[in-house]
């Protein structure tokens, strides 16, 4: 995937002509069509994707998505656009988006080379670290895999950190049992009921999830990544049209600081359903991402 520098940015916003959008085939015929966009999203991944008060799915990557709506809506010249809402798993999502049942997935999903085999992205928004979380108690060392040898790590079936982990488990032969679980918040839960000696997450997550526990004192979260992992929002395949509106909505939202300020709501200030603030402040990766835009997967590309 090519790296879109500020010129190359700047020269797309400046040529796009927005009523061509409706000519072009693919989803925007469809969206056209039906006068309905679906963004899929989990349930559980604080502060990207989660349910709020109303039951009603807010977050991070839901408003990024939330904004390219918007966007295909002035640019179709629409009088309305419904948004309908598609709950996703790690195991569902590329399933759901190839098939055309969600328009866009809007959650913490890497960006992964081999993912383009099925998938594109959205220049990248999020860059996150895979961690270890475990209790204090558990006398292991979060920062030390070897320490885990034996015993059980949970992690999302179908996701980037379950296989990350269970490859680490066989070239370091450490014997872990690797259990999947569903989302986020059932990995959190193998570790804080014992069930699991650690969770294998994205730092953010992690960060998230320790946050809003009955006990946050109680746990520890590993400094030492696994592995870099660049977040996109996902987009169908082969649609270059849709793409290229999808990219240009996610560059304006970008350079119009946008993101920044949804980065401040979502990771830096008191969110739902405890209103406790994450004080997680923006990485100087992701700084250097937001700065120079890329929808690449390639993790030498964020380090």
């Amino acid at each position: 995937m090519k790296l879109l520098a500020a010129a190359v940015i700047a020269g797309v916003l400046a040529t796009l002509t927005m009523p061509a959008m409706a000519d072009e085939a693919g989803r925007l015929d469809k969206i056209k069509e039906t006068g309905v966009i679906t963004l899929g999203h989990p349930e559980t991944s604080v502060p990207f994707a989660f349910l709020g008060p109303d039951q009603r799915p807010i977050g991070y990557s839901v408003e990024i998505c939330e904004f390219i709506a918007a966007e295909i809506k002035t640019g179709l010249k629409l009088d309305k656009l419904e948004v309908r809402y598609n709950p996703t798993t790690s195991a569902t999502r590329i399933p759901l988006l190839s098939n055309g049942t969600i328009d866009l997935e809007c959650g913490n999903t890497t960006n992964l080379v081999a993912r383009h085999e099925f998938v594109s992205f959205a220049p990248t928004t999020f860059v996150s670290k895979v961690v270890l979380v475990a209790r204090k108690d558990g006398g292991v060392d979060v920062n030390d895999p070897a320490s885990f040898r034996g015993k059980t790590i949970a992690g999302q079936a179908g996701g980037e950190d379950f296989r990350i982990v269970s490859r680490l488990n066989a070239f370091g032969s450490f014997g872990y049992t690797v259990t999947p679980t569903n989302d986020t918040a059932q990995t959190f839960l193998m570790v804080e009921s014992g069930r699991a000696a650690a969770a294998v997450d994205d730092d953010a997550l992690a960060y998230s999830q320790v946050a809003l526990a009955k006990h946050p004192e109680d746990f520890v979260i590993g400094t030492r990544g696994l592995e870099v992992a660049p977040y996109g929002i996902m987009e169908p395949k082969d649609d270059p049209a849709f793409k290229k509106v999808v990219d240009d909505a996610v560059l304006k939202a970008i350079k119009t600081g946008k993101v920044q300020a949804l980065y401040n709501k979502y990771f830096d200030s008191p969110i739902p359903p405890s209103n406790v603030s994450l004080k997680f402040p923006m990485s100087d990766v992701l700084k250097r991402a937001l700065e120079n835009p890329s929808d690449s997967g390639d993790p030498a590309m964020y380090k």
